[in-house]
Order: C-alpha cells, then sequence, then structure tokens
C-alpha cells in the first residue's frame, strides 16, 4: 500500500503531465517558416509537426506564440510550455533553460545579394561588403562562427526587430548581402523580386527542439516520433507541404506584385476587411482572389464583360445586390458575398484547405464542371475530395474521350487549376507578410 502511495504522489515528469493534463504546450514564434494563421487555419512547419506529435501522444495541442527567442526561452524555464519548437539551432542559451531533441532536419544557409550584381564566389567574397543581419538570429552565431574559422575581418550590421527585413535592405542598395535562412526566402522573395541568391554556405543549419527541464521522457517521446516520421516519410511531406504554400512567380509578375502590394492593397485592405467580416472568408482569400482576377483594378473588364476588381458579371452582380460594379467596395463586398455561397455548395464533410481549393476551381469554372471533374476522378479510382487528385482530371475535361462522357461536356479545365494555384501563391505571400503584424491568440486546434 505504501508502495502504490508513493507511485500516485510521485512528481509527474514532463510526459506523464502531458498525459495528465490532455496537452502538449508547444512555444513557438509568429512567423511563416513556424506558426501561422492563413486563411484555412494554422499553417506553418512547425505548427504542423507539433500537432502530429500531440496526435502521436493522445492529446491536444495549445499552441503558445511567443514575440521572440529570449521570451520562449522564458516561458519553458517557467514550466509554462511543454516544447520549444521554432526551427531552433543549439545555443548556450537555449541549453540553460531545456533540453534539446535529436537534430529532425536541415536548412540551407543562403547568401542574398541584389539582382545583377557581381556574385561573390565564396564567403572571402564578402570581405570590405555591408552585410546585414538579424539582431540574436541563429544566422548572426553562424557568422560569428565563419569568423573565428578563418575570416576575421568579415564584418556586419546587426539589425533590430524594429528596423526593416534584411532582405528589405539589400533590395533597396542599402546593404550588399543578407544572410538568411533558404525556407524564409521561399516565402519572401515575392515581395523581393529585385533580389536573389549569390550562393549557399557550405554547412546547413540543423534545428532541434528544447523540451522542459524535467521532461527526459518527453525527449525521448519527441526522438522517437522525429524517427518513426522519419521513416514513414512525414517529414518529408511536411517540409514539402510547408514550402509548396509558396508557389513560383516569374520575375516580371513578382516586380508587378510588389509594387500593388505597396500601392494598391492599402487603398482597398478596409474593403476586403469589411467583406471578410460580412462573408466569413479571410481577408486576405478575398485580396488574393481579387488580384488574380483584376491585378486589384476598378476598370478591369473582361471579354464575357466580368468588371472589376474580384471580376463580376451583370448576373452575378445582381444576385449579391450590387449595383456599380465600378464602386470598389461595392464590388468587393459583392465578389465575397458569392465566393461564400460558392463555398457552401462544397460538401462539408470535406475538411480543409480541399474545401476552400475545390470552391476556388468552381468560383472559376462553374459547380458543374468541378462536379464532372470530381466524378471522373472517383472513376479513376481516386479521392474526389481531394485537390489534389481532381486537379489532375480538371485538364481532361478538354479532350473529348473525357467530356463526351462528362454530364456537362466540354470545359477548358485547365483554367481553374492556373486559377486555384496562382491564388494560392498570391495568398501564400499576403499571409507571409502579414504573419507577424498582430499576435494571434492562444490557439487550441482540435485534435
Amino acid at each position: 500500500m505504501l508502495l502504490a502511495l508513493a507511485a500516485c504522489t510521485q512528481a509527474p515528469t514532463g510526459l506523464r503531465d502531458v498525459h495528465q493534463r490532455g496537452q502538449l504546450r508547444v512555444v513557438t514564434l509568429n512567423q511563416a517558416t513556424t506558426y501561422y494563421l492563413g486563411a484555412q487555419g494554422a499553417l506553418g512547419q512547425e505548427y504542423r509537426l507539433a500537432r502530429a506529435f500531440a496526435d502521436s501522444l493522445g492529446v491536444q495541442l495549445v499552441i503558445l506564440p511567443a514575440r521572440d527567442a529570449e521570451a520562449m526561452r522564458d516561458l519553458l524555464a517557467e514550466g509554462g510550455a511543454d516544447v520549444a519548437a521554432a526551427q531552433i539551432s543549439a545555443s548556450p542559451e537555449w541549453k540553460r533553460v531545456g533540453i534539446a531533441t535529436n537534430v529532425y532536419g536541415e536548412i540551407p544557409q543562403l547568401v542574398i545579394q541584389r539582382r545583377g550584381s557581381t556574385r561573390p564566389p565564396n564567403i572571402a567574397g564578402l570581405r570590405g561588403a555591408r552585410i546585414v543581419v538579424r539582431a540574436g538570429s541563429p544566422q548572426l552565431a553562424l557568422l560569428h562562427e565563419i569568423r573565428g574559422n578563418g575570416e576575421p575581418y568579415l564584418a556586419w550590421t546587426e539589425l533590430s526587430p524594429e528596423q526593416a527585413d534584411p532582405l528589405d535592405w539589400v533590395s533597396t542598395g542599402d546593404a550588399d548581402f543578407a544572410i538568411i535562412d533558404s525556407h524564409e526566402f521561399n516565402f519572401a522573395r515575392h515581395l523581393y523580386p529585385d533580389v536573389v541568391v549569390a550562393f549557399q554556405l557550405p554547412d546547413p543549419r540543423p534545428v532541434q527542439w528544447f523540451v522542459r527541464r524535467d521532461g527526459l521522457d518527453l525527449r525521448d517521446a519527441a526522438n522517437r516520433f522525429f524517427d518513426d516520421s522519419r521513416r514513414s516519410g512525414l517529414l518529408d511531406r511536411i517540409e514539402h507541404e510547408s514550402t509548396a504554400e509558396s508557389t513560383d512567380f516569374e520575375y516580371l509578375e513578382a516586380r508587378r506584385f510588389q509594387q500593388d502590394v505597396a500601392q494598391r492593397l492599402p487603398v482597398l485592405k478596409p474593403y476586403f476587411e469589411e467583406a471578410a467580416q460580412r462573408s466569413g472568408l479571410d481577408w486576405r482569400l478575398l485580396a488574393a482572389v481579387g488580384y488574380q482576377e483584376s491585378k486589384w483594378q476598378s476598370d478591369a473588364v473582361s471579354q464575357n464583360g466580368a468588371q472589376g476588381i474580384m471580376m463580376l458579371t451583370a448576373d452575378t452582380a445582381g444576385t449579391v445586390g450590387v449595383q456599380d460594379r465600378a464602386d470598389p467596395r461595392q464590388n468587393i463586398v459583392g465578389g465575397a458575398q458569392y465566393l461564400a455561397q460558392v463555398v457552401q455548395t462544397i460538401p462539408e464533410r470535406i475538411p480543409e484547405p480541399d474545401r476552400t481549393w475545390l470552391a476556388l476551381a468552381s468560383y472559376n469554372v462553374g459547380y458543374g464542371h468541378l462536379e464532372d471533374a470530381r466524378v471522373l476522378t472517383q472513376l479513376q479510382g481516386r479521392n474526389p475530395d481531394s485537390w489534389n487528385d481532381v486537379r489532375q482530371f480538371l485538364p481532361r475535361l478538354a479532350e473529348a474521350q473525357w467530356y463526351t462522357r462528362a454530364k456537362r461536356g466540354y470545359a477548358r479545365g485547365w483554367e481553374p487549376v492556373k486559377f486555384v494555384e496562382q491564388v494560392r501563391g498570391f495568398l501564400a505571400v499576403l499571409e507571409w507578410a502579414d504573419a507577424g503584424s498582430a499576435a494571434p491568440p492562444l490557439e487550441k486546434p482540435a485534435q
């Protein structure tokens, strides 16, 4: 009895505490490469990893966004978080507050320069150059290491959080080079089309999690999760999903998008936000649709008579109560109402984000043609509720051997595929740009 009582009163370890609480508390940073709130809910590579780990433990995930790495360390040291996950590279500061897991990935480190500049062959070519790096970042620690290993004349400027992004310094010519993670560059390059990769540093940056100091068993559970996820391919899939959220743009397209984000979007943003409140859709999704439709121009007109920012036809405008399609506020609010109606036609059983991508395809090509493609998808043994599967069969609606068997006949099925992918690209950039504008509330996604 005494032994049983002792077992019942034993102080909980990290893993036991997580199971007793039924929650895994993960502190992270609110940024595009780790965790942010997108149009379809929480996104980011660390969020996806943490959610999968919580699922493997059979507990609920609780995300705790912190303002910076120091705040993350404070919360972990105080016991307010079980795990710190923000693509962390081990440092003395982290080792003082927690226990490191095994390395689960490596991130290439890029040297970025202005487009058209002479490319240096290696790190020695940066001597005497104006280099910028974020203060307190892993890249700063990397520069110190490089300088101590044979480049004593290497110098740089540390940028505080209040200063502009390092890529902005390079884009405007205020700096010659910036050092950043490749994951961050995948998102940021669309807003800075005048910067390119000069070269990649020889050694990628290893990343890992840190668990609370009494969490040896939690550390071991995380290591088993990483090993299992590597064998099953989950780690590779999560990384692919995270980097695929930002698609490639041509240079001229990216340059125009950058200008329009700076000049047109501030004027239209209040209308997108109002439309979002009325429709229940994310304002960034509406803005991405509007940009794909009209490049945010009120006077844009298509061959079929559609007009304005979200390109409403006269019939569609009438159904949503828009009297003046040239009025940007009316047009955006009406377009959002129409898109919300389209979303409602997609079966509720389909989870996000597939439901939104299918709705966008329907918005572009029509619900009937989308249904034809979904039927064709199912007939071929694929999942009609998966956008990745349906997108492969939509273009076949333009082939006689397929559209003659479809209920609604011929459709230019490649157009909705391109439409959705373009919208997703614009959306990813808008989400990235908006990710750190305000700290999101404590989020408890459903298990």
